[in-house]
């Protein structure tokens, strides 16, 4: 078998490798650009959790491969099991070589799934995974469901909640912290958005961990670590990500701190010809300096620009010096926002904070069909009085108003 060889090649095919792959064959029309992807179905990249109701099939969620083919860019169905630098080729399952001049690394991050649950193998529990069959199983199986746990209250555990809750299930969250959203949100927002769940008949059990998922093959409920049980016919497990950072490390890439591949300000690995982009690659807090995750589809297809503009020449700039990070979802209809720090991080980090807080309508006169209260809370760093962070909740407003405090 012979080595097909391409100027570029990226590994990984969801919102950072799909945007690497359209931006470099747009900057670099002469150059032979190859994405590899483990299924022929084109990537779901998020607003997973609203397949639940809102979103009818799978179908509607797909980047489309037609822009890519389009531009001549190929796309091979294979996993790449070696990345051997010495020789600039990548070696797959099915045996096959490919060379490379650049290679771009975009291999996402997979569902953490706790060693300390017992039964997460039974039928009817599900993580959330970018994969197109996955996925169509999973709508299927929520849609029929009636008893819905689901193990986490983050975002995608609430925004999943708030979905299937459209459909008059017995949903029930639980979540070890004091809080859903209590790593996102200070605690009157978390709380807020907590009161509008429960409006909508989210059961939340908060402050207790799932101890394991009983059933005979098939889930049949939770049991609780104070010996709560709760019955169910399908749970999701929502208790975070990890980057999928083993084909680098194999690779004897570093991997940073965080536990994500390490890159400089212009996305390139420790290896100049290797780049990393998404949520495989690590990011920093633009207001610590520190590692901090931020699993966001437009931060990747951000890094995959930045990437793709410096794979030949370093260009100052365009390079990154860090994100503030920008979040937003909606439950029961009303918007959360955070950009930046809450208080509670900003205080662990260190930071003396002065915070500003105001409720106003989102239209004048309030009497206005549609107005709702907005609630806004600002973090100001107490020696230069600098903005370090912002949260919001009210309308539709709220996303324009954290885009621009961010």
């Amino acid at each position: 078998m012979g080595t097909e060889s391409y100027d570029i090649i990226i590994i990984g095919g969801s919102a950072a490798g799909y945007t690497a792959a359209l931006t470099a064959k747009k900057l670099y029309p002469d150059k032979s650009v190859a994405v590899f992807r483990l299924s022929d179905n084109p990537p779901i990249p998020c607003a997973i959790p609203y397949l639940a109701s809102t979103i009818e099939t799978c179908n509607r969620n797909l980047l489309p491969d037609k822009p890519l083919l389009d531009l001549g860019i190929k796309i091979i169905t294979d996993e790449v099991v070696k990345i051997d630098r010495e020789s600039r080729t990548v070696i797959t399952k099915s045996g096959a070589t490919y060379a490379y001049d650049k290679l771009i690394i975009a291999t996402g991050a997979l569902p953490f799934v706790p060693r300390s649950i017992d039964g997460t193998d039974l039928k009817g529990v599900y993580t959330i995974i970018k994969d197109y069959n996955i996925l169509s199983e999973f709508q299927e199986a929520v849609r029929k469901a009636q008893r819905v746990v689901i193990i986490g209250g983050g975002f995608i555990g609430v925004e999943l909640a708030d979905d299937l809750s459209n459909l008059r299930k017995d949903i029930t969250i639980v979540e070890m912290l004091p809080h859903c959203l209590a790593l996102n949100l200070d605690e009157e927002f978390a709380k807020e958005a907590e009161g509008r769940l429960r409006e909508k008949g989210v059961r939340i059990l908060t402050g207790r961990a799932a101890k394991r998922i009983y059933g005979n093959e098939k889930v049949e409920g939770v049991e609780l670590n104070d010996g709560t049980r709760i019955p169910a016919d399908v749970v999701v497990l929502c208790v975070g990500v990890k980057p999928n950072v083993e084909l680098a490390a194999k690779a004897g890439l570093k991997i940073g701190e965080s536990g994500a591949i390490a890159v400089d300000e212009y996305m390139r690995t420790s290896d100049p010809n290797i780049f990393a982009i998404g949520d495989c690659a690590e990011k920093k807090s633009f207001l610590t300096g520190k590692p901090k995750p931020l699993y966001l589809a437009s931060i990747a297809a951000h890094e995959a620009r930045v990437a793709v503009l410096n794979l030949y020449n370093l260009r100052v700039t365009k390079r990154l010096k860090g994100y503030v990070g920008a979040f937003l979802t909606v439950v029961g209809g009303r918007a959360f926002g955070v950009a930046g720090l809450t208080e509670n991080e900003a205080r662990k980090e260190g930071f003396e904070v002065i915070v500003g807080r105001a409720k106003v309508p989102n239209r004048h006169p309030a009497v206005l069909p549609g107005a709702t209260t907005t609630k806004v809370k600002l973090i100001f760093a107490k020696g230069d009085g600098t903005l370090i962070g912002a949260e919001a909740s009210g309308g539709q407003e709220v996303a324009e108003l954290v885009n621009m405090l961010a």
